[in-house]
């Protein structure tokens, strides 16, 4: 084959490129990313979750981030305050920061977002209070509040206020629909190189991020695999760097003997995931608190965590994680007590019938969760039937099909797994306001619990400045909370990550994976 000219030429400068391009690039392995979930897309202002949040914290910056002991860290702001009254937020941002297109970074582009967010990301509570936004130059933003706002900086974490650009999305098109939201053009430590759908997503290194000599990886792929089995064996073969939200018991004990692979239960404190139980109290004879204190006593939370678990979880006993600065540990534990709990049906007139029984109820979990749902769900029949109550468990196909019973109120009782989200403004409040029995709408009241005082508790913690009596109000609400068991609290979720003992810098802050990876790398012995 003859060479023309322009082919001989353009040839030449190629070659040149390459000897010319950093030697970084040739000799830094990618960290591959294991998961078994399919991102909608990477817009994190419209969407929560884990699929959008682990990609889109490292596309997208946000005005802060946070270290492992809950501190606010800098990250598009370089600094900030807060009025001595709590309502209004101001924020300097770095003045370097740019997009992955080379537009800058301004005031208009966090005003921009942070209203997107206020109108479609589904944690409503999370910025209601924000009123307006001035921007009295490129690079300061003012919030204003209509009332103090305790959790608003926990907000603006990157898992929660992605900053987009202007430019890009403020072209009229809908947000939550936009092209861009698989093409995202952010300013974060990494570009979007390509997505081939519940395939793979790779991200490249963006040279201009404005954090000095970061990020340190060049490429991370997210390989994505419906089954954790094969994520499992890719991780232990180290075909697979870092495999996060492992929670198997014989996943984890199978990784827990891998050469050359670690395994940390750091970076899931702001994530606060608790596996429960919950009821319906809009239907009867669940609306009774002495049948659910029953039911409630009926389980043997050490038997789930320690046999059905392996030992790999704890138990839960309240809405606030263990590992919240907010958490009340002097709650109703509910322990197991058979007789307790037949006392407590017979005083609410469920007398055991001539074959035993008092009731029949049925059950719902999320399915493909099986050692945190649905193995759950099996062993409370077997529970319950000691006490003289017939569990059915209902199984769904999918998860739409199980969200779609408990967000219209058509179960009785229902397994679920649900965050808190850092702050209880953000993950905890919106299952216990009465303001928030929202038929149709998954992750909200769907208990249909109503407490007066509880909506007072949580409103006042809401705007509540003084970290002490803060506290005391999210007590006394754990306390009610407790007490009236809409929900019987199973476990704190034993999410693990797994991940070659060759990386450094791993991602423990409270945000885990949901935070940008710009500081993780690879010890010398894993380059190419």
């Amino acid at each position: 084959m003859q060479l023309t000219k322009r082919a001989f030429i353009a040839a030449g400068v190629s070659c040149l490129m390459a000897l010319a391009a950093p030697v970084r690039a040739e000799t830094m392995a990618p960290l591959v990313i294991g998961t078994t979930q399919v991102a909608r897309h990477f817009n994190g202002a419209v969407q929560s979750g884990l699929a959008t949040g682990m990609i889109s914290t490292q596309l997208f910056a946000s005005p802060l981030r946070y270290d492992d002991k809950w501190n606010p860290q800098p990250y598009l702001a370089e600094s900030w305050e807060v009025s001595p009254d709590g309502r209004s937020v101001t924020l300097h941002l770095v003045k370097t920061a740019v997009f992955h297109d080379g537009q800058p970074v301004t005031s208009a582009d966090v005003a921009f977002s942070i209203d997107v967010i206020k109108k479609n990301h589904p944690f409503q509570t999370m910025l209601a209070p924000v009123e307006s936004i001035e921007t009295p130059d490129a690079h300061t933003v003012v919030l204003r509040l209509s009332r103090p706002h305790p959790a608003l900086l926990l907000a603006m974490s990157p898992a929660l206020m992605p900053i987009l650009p202007k430019h890009v999305y403020g072209d009229g098109q809908d947000i939550r629909t936009h092209p861009a939201n698989l093409a995202p053009v952010g300013s974060g430590p990494f570009k979007l190189v390509s997505y081939k759908q519940g395939e793979t997503i790779e991200l490249e290194r963006f040279d201009k991020f404005f954090l000095p000599g970061r990020p340190k990886l060049e490429r991370i792929v997210f390989r994505i695999l419906p089954d954790m089995n094969s994520l499992v064996i890719a991780t232990e073969r180290h075909e697979v760097g870092m495999l996060p939200f492992l929670t198997g018991v014989l996943d984890v004990k199978r990784l827990t003997g891998a050469a050359g692979v670690g395994i940390t239960t750091k970076g899931y404190e702001g994530i606060g995931p608790l596996n429960w139980l919950a009821f319906n109290t809009g239907k009867k004879p669940l609306d009774d608190v002495r049948v659910r204190k029953a039911l409630a006593y009926a389980v043997n939370r050490d038997f789930i965590t320690q046999k059905l678990m392996g030992g790999t979880a704890t138990p839960a006993t309240g809405p606030i994680v263990p590992s919240s600065p907010l958490f009340e540990p002097n709650l109703e534990q509910y322990k197991l007590d058979l007789k307790k709990a037949e006392q407590l049906l017979d005083e609410a007139g469920l007398k055991k019938g001539a074959d035993g029984t008092r009731l029949t109820l049925t059950i719902d979990y999320i399915p493909n969760q099986n050692e945190q749902q649905r193995n759950v769900a099996e062993y409370l029949r077997s529970a319950f039937k000691r006490i003289g109550v017939t569990l059915e468990v209902r199984a769904a196909p999918d998860f739409a099909t199980w969200a779609q019973r408990v967000a219209n109120f058509d179960f009785d009782l229902t397994m679920d797994s649900v965050f808190n989200w850092a702050d209880p403004v953000i993950g905890v409040a919106r299952t216990y306001l009465s303001s928030n029995i929202r038929k149709g709408v998954i992750w909200s009241n769907t208990q249909q619990y109503s407490n007066k005082r509880v909506d007072e508790l949580l409103d006042a913690a809401a705007i509540e400045g003084d970290p002490t009596k803060r506290k005391a109000l999210y007590s006394e609400f754990q306390k009610i909370v407790a007490d009236e068991v809409p929900i019987t609290f199973i476990n704190v979720t034993p999410y693990r990550t797994a991940y070659d003992q060759r990386l450094t810098g791993l991602p423990d802050s409270i945000w885990g994976v949901l935070s940008p990876l710009d500081e993780v790398s690879w010890s010398s012995g894993a380059a190419k």
